[in-house]
C-alpha cells in the first residue's frame, strides 16, 4: 500500500484516485479548481481537499493531475514549498509533456516519471468505466520509476507499456489522430448528412463508424479499407469533390489529404494497382 496525493483532481486524476484507492492504496489528499471539492465527495468521500503544497506533503507519490500547461510550474512551485519528501515519486498525466517538466522535483530527489492511459475520458464514471484493459504509457528515467509506473497502472486496471521520454510527441499524435481528429471527421460527415436532409445523421452514422473499427481489430487496417480510393475509382472520387466544393467547401483539402493516405494504404497492401491509383492521383491534384 502507498500513501498517494492527486495535484489537480479534475477527470482524469480523481478515476485514478478512485482506481488506486480500490486497489488498497490510501489517497492522502487532493488538490484542485472549484468543482474538485463536489468531485472528490462524490467519489473519494473522507479525502481533504487542500492547497496543492498541503496535499503533496507526506506523499509517497504524487499525481500532478494539472492540464499539461501548468506541469512544471506546479512542480516548481510544490519544490519551492518543500512538499516533496525524501524518497518520494512524482508523476505527471500527460502523454505529450517531456520529463523535464518535473526537473524541480527531480533536483530535491524525487523519482520522477509520467503514466498517461491511453484512452479518452470525458466524465469520472466513464473514466473508470474505460480504464480497465487501458493502455498506459509509462515514461521514466530509472528502473524504479518503470517499476513503479506500470504498478500504478496495473493496480487501477490498465496495461501498461514503456514509452520512452523523446518518444511521446509522436506517441501523442498517434492518439490525437485516434480519437480526436476521428471526432472531428465524424463532425464533418454529420454536417454533410444535415446538408442532405437526414433527421438524425449521426444515427445514420455511427453503426458504420462501429462496423468499420471492428473491422479494423479483426483483420486490420489494411484489409479494412473501403472505398473508392482503395479501389481506384476516380470516377466517384471526382463526384464527391465536386459536391463537396458545392456544399463544404472547406472539408475539400480534409477529403483530398485523407484520400491519399488510402492510396498510400491501399498501395502498401496491394489492392490498389498502378493504374487505379494513377487514375485517383489525377482527380486529387485538380483540388490541390
Amino acid at each position: 500500500m502507498m500513501d498517494v496525493s492527486v495535484v489537480g483532481a479534475g477527470r482524469v486524476g480523481t478515476a485514478l484516485a478512485v482506481g488506486l484507492r480500490r486497489a488498497g492504496h490510501r489517497i492522502l489528499a487532493v488538490s484542485g479548481g472549484s468543482s474538485t471539492a463536489d468531485r472528490v465527495a462524490q467519489y473519494l468521500p473522507g479525502v481533504p481537499v487542500v492547497a496543492a503544497a498541503e496535499a503533496a506533503r507526506e506523499a509517497e507519490v504524487v499525481l500532478i493531475a494539472t492540464p499539461d500547461h501548468l506541469i512544471e510550474q506546479t512542480c516548481v512551485a510544490l519544490a519551492r514549498a518543500s512538499s516533496f519528501g525524501d524518497g518520494c515519486a512524482v508523476a505527471h498525466l500527460s502523454g505529450a509533456t517531456s520529463l523535464d517538466a518535473l526537473s524541480a522535483a527531480r533536483s530535491v530527489g524525487a523519482t520522477v516519471l509520467s503514466i498517461h492511459p491511453l484512452q479518452t475520458f470525458p466524465d469520472v464514471d466513464l473514466a473508470l468505466a474505460r480504464l480497465a484493459g487501458s493502455g498506459v504509457a509509462v515514461t521514466a528515467l530509472s528502473e524504479q520509476g518503470f517499476a513503479l509506473g506500470e504498478r500504478l497502472a496495473t493496480d487501477v486496471g490498465g496495461c501498461p507499456f514503456r514509452l520512452p521520454d523523446e518518444a511521446k510527441p509522436l506517441y501523442h499524435a498517434a492518439a490525437v489522430f485516434a480519437s480526436n481528429y476521428l471526432v472531428s471527421v465524424l463532425a464533418l460527415a454529420e454536417g454533410l448528412l444535415e446538408d442532405v436532409g437526414l433527421p438524425e445523421p449521426m444515427a445514420a452514422l455511427l453503426p458504420l463508424s462501429r462496423a468499420t473499427l471492428d473491422n479494423v481489430e479483426v483483420v486490420g487496417t489494411a484489409a479494412a479499407l473501403t472505398g473508392p480510393a482503395v479501389r481506384g475509382d476516380a470516377g466517384t472520387v471526382a463526384r464527391n469533390l465536386d459536391a463537396l466544393a458545392g456544399h463544404a467547401p472547406s472539408a475539400i483539402p480534409v477529403y483530398v489529404a485523407l484520400a491519399s493516405v488510402a492510396l498510400d494504404l491501399g498501395e502498401r497492401s496491394g489492392r490498389l494497382s498502378p493504374e487505379g491509383r494513377s487514375a485517383v492521383e489525377e482527380v486529387l491534384g485538380r483540388w490541390r
